[in-house]
């Protein structure tokens, strides 16, 4: 890949937003394509995100806008030409990690690589790497893979289910740990499933499918099947936990925020020998019934400055899905407080 030299105005040459005009050229057609993306949408990302203006012709992208935004945004284009280059697929959500990661980083002239990591954290799987997106995500994987216990609380869309079931994984596939052991409380949030037909385990699928959807994506469809049937992946309400001990096995907990006082207490004693806990919530997300405490905010508070218990609290900025939830959870954020919602 080659860059060209940038088109810098006489006038106000060492300002950070004086204009310029940069011109990328990508070796590889094929590649260049997957990286603007289908219809260009990934280049029209960076465009809303960074302020600049991203024209592609061929292999090129010429970029105009302020110095620092076009050079955050040369970055990112280059970061993530790489991870292709890897055989590694791009999706927008890759493109939205990206640029978040440019932005913490500044711009070329206030960006000091001794400040910031060069890359947000990996974990390494099989079947793909998953990469931190936001710097929420890689303080959340340098927790997981220090601490024993560790606990991710906030928004839907933050990635704290699906970057615990790939710690998980990598975990299981280096042979850290003998089993995956997955579990969330069965609390309807607002439904009534309790008449649903069929055993056991049909039963408690519809609230376990989140992690179901996790695991396939992240591991071969066959192996997790495999291990599902032997045992070596285990996905269970939380009722099932009582009287266990749950040595050598990674295991989470997800939608904890809807766990009582006691049943909290009684999943975090479970913990055995060479094994690893992970829980996960939204606190703004509470189904539980008016006036119950939620064993979650009761857990962070409580452990909070115990040696050995990690804990990172994603906000409304570290959401990657669509764009669009970010602002919807910004919006319910502002009326939360005035409406007296639960945390």
């Amino acid at each position: 890949m080659r860059t060209s030299d940038p088109v810098i105005p006489p006038a106000a040459v060492s300002e950070d937003t004086a204009t310029t005009q940069i011109v990328l050229a990508f070796e590889d057609n094929r590649l260049a394509s997957a990286l603007f993306g289908q219809y260009g949408q990934n280049l029209a990302l960076v465009e809303r995100r960074l302020g600049v203006k991203a024209d592609s012709r061929g292999n090129h992208v010429t970029l105009d806008g302020s110095r620092g935004a076009c050079e955050q945004a040369r970055r990112v284009l280059e970061g993530l030409y790489e991870q292709i280059k890897r055989g590694i697929e791009v999706g927008s959500g890759d493109v939205e990690g990206a640029i978040r990661q440019a932005i913490a980083q500044g711009s070329l002239f206030d960006f000091d690589p001794a400040a910031v990591p060069a890359a947000f954290e990996e974990i390494n799987l099989r079947k793909r790497p998953v990469r931190a997106r936001t710097a929420a995500q890689d303080g959340y994987i340098r927790a997981l893979k220090r601490y024993s216990l560790v606990f991710g609380t906030g928004p839907a869309g933050t990635g704290k289910t699906w970057l615990a079931v790939a710690q998980a994984i990598q975990m299981f596939e280096r042979k850290e740990v003998d089993r995956i052991i997955l579990s969330r409380p069965a609390v309807e949030a607002g439904e009534r499933l309790g008449f649903l037909p069929g055993d056991m385990r049909e039963k408690v699928d519809p609230y376990l499918r989140p992690i179901y959807d996790a695991l396939h994506d992240l591991m071969d469809v066959r192996i997790v099947e495999r291990a599902l049937e032997s045992g070596d992946i285990e996905i269970a309400p939380l009722a099932f936990m009582r009287g266990r001990t749950l040595a050598n096995a990674c295991v989470i907990l997800d939608e904890a925020q809807n766990t009582t006082s006691m049943q909290m207490k009684m999943f975090l004693t479970r913990l055995g020998e060479n094994s690893r806990m992970i829980v996960t919530g939204d606190p703004s997300q509470v189904d539980l019934p008016p006036g119950q405490v939620s064993g979650l905010a009761e857990a962070v508070r409580l452990l909070d400055g115990v040696e050995g218990v990690g804990h990172v609290a994603f906000s409304a900025q570290d959401v990657i899905r669509h764009e669009l939830v970010q602002r919807i959870v910004e919006a319910y954020d502002r009326v939360a407080p005035v409406r007296g919602d639960k945390k």
